[in-house]
């Protein structure tokens, strides 16, 4: 059974090198395959990788639901699964996918979550560092996702022609169009940048520093506009504002696939999601100025 185990990781292994080289995909999206197929692995009852068949799956995929697993983290896994069992019956590990018809649970999508305008301005206007301002800016104004904001890179910024360039899921670049206001932010922050590192003689290329010379990372991005929610009594991550900036677009008429483009969709569907929050929008401004 040991021999066994020790197979099957190292067959997992062998597969999240095949994602990383030949797929791009980002470490952290690597992580959660990773954390995905352990656990699969740690509750078989097999011998053999072979003998891993559609009744051990429906067993594993039953044992998650009953250990109340939110139904995204089921989506996840399975997702997982049947990425992983297609990769190794390709390359002939297996003879047979015992996972070729297993069935994506679907959810009801939920609407997400958008803050206005007005209230966008208002957080802006909140005494922000030079630092706290940029990403703000970025976040808001470019639908950056966090990932791609703590990434960018120095030369990802090209002030004059005004875009930046930045990677999403599975490394794909896109270009992004940034405003005058977005412009001058950045402007106003470099200097910032430039003091620290030479205060710290910092050799790096990264953009966001903060003041004691430090990378921003993704939690204290989260922790910040958390804590900028909170002046506003909202509740938020910085995808609220990824969010905001995809459904205010869309408010202003601007085209859905543009929209796509600028999320770094892949497949528009996703992007359709935030016309039905403009659509609810619409009829919930409609019925406040009608109440009579």
């Amino acid at each position: 059974m040991l021999y066994n185990l020790v197979s099957m990781y190292q067959t997992i292994c062998e597969y999240l090198e095949y994602l990383e080289l030949e797929k791009g995909l980002a470490q952290n999206t690597l992580d959660a395959y990773r954390r995905d197929l352990e656990n699969f692995a740690d509750v078989l009852d097999v011998q053999d990788i072979n003998n891993i068949g559609r009744i051990q799956i429906n067993l594993y995929v039953r044992n998650l639901r009953e250990k109340n697993y939110a139904p995204t983290s089921v989506i996840r896994k399975v997702a997982s699964l049947r990425g992983f069992f297609k990769w190794i019956t390709s390359v002939g590990i297996i003879k047979q996918n015992p996972a070729a018809t297993l069935e994506q649970p679907k959810i009801p999508q939920r609407l997400p979550k958008v803050i206005s305008v007005k209230e966008i301005e208002e957080m802006l206007h909140n005494n922000l560092t030079p630092e706290e301002h940029v990403i703000m800016e970025l976040l808001y104004s470019c639908g950056l996702r966090v990932s791609e904001l703590v990434n960018l890179k120095t030369n990802d910024i090209d002030l004059s022609s005004k875009y930046i360039r930045c990677f999403g899921k599975g490394s794909k670049e896109r270009i992004i169009p940034i405003g005058e206001t977005a412009k001058n932010i950045i402007k106003e922050y470099l200097p910032q940048r430039e003091l620290v590192i030479k205060q710290y003689k910092i050799n790096t290329n990264k953009f966001l520093i903060s003041e004691n010379g430090k990378n921003i990372t993704r939690q204290y991005v989260y922790t910040f506009i958390h804590n900028q929610g909170k002046k506003i009594h909202k509740n938020i991550s910085p995808h609220t504002l990824r969010h905001s900036f995809a459904t205010h677009l869309l408010e202003n008429g601007a085209d859905l696939r543009v929209v796509q483009e600028l999320l770094g969709h892949s497949d528009v569907s996703t992007t359709q999601l935030y016309t039905h929050i403009s659509k609810k929008r619409l009829k919930e401004v409609y019925f406040a100025i009608n109440k009579y």
